[in-house]
């Protein structure tokens, strides 16, 4: 089991009193959708941004390939 750790932060008054009601209406604690949504968070902004090597790698291909990812998007 991963080690917990408690840390302290605000929340709009409305959004607690949905995710209070989310936790109710699917009969699971308050602190299993806060991982949820945490996790699921970091996952989205994981993906949406490429490693900087990855990129730096396509910007080299793209300076010596550019005409041919251009006849390729068409």
């Amino acid at each position: 089991m991963p080690t917990r750790q408690k840390f302290a932060t605000q929340v709009d008054a409305a959004l607690l009193e949905e995710l209070r009601r989310l936790a109710r209406d699917e009969g699971r604690q308050i602190q299993a959708l806060v991982d949820e949504a945490i996790a699921t968070l970091i996952d989205q902004r994981r993906r949406g941004r490429a490693r900087p090597h990855v990129m730096a790698a396509y910007q080299r291909s793209h300076g010596r390939f550019a005409a041919l990812y251009d006849k390729l998007a068409k």
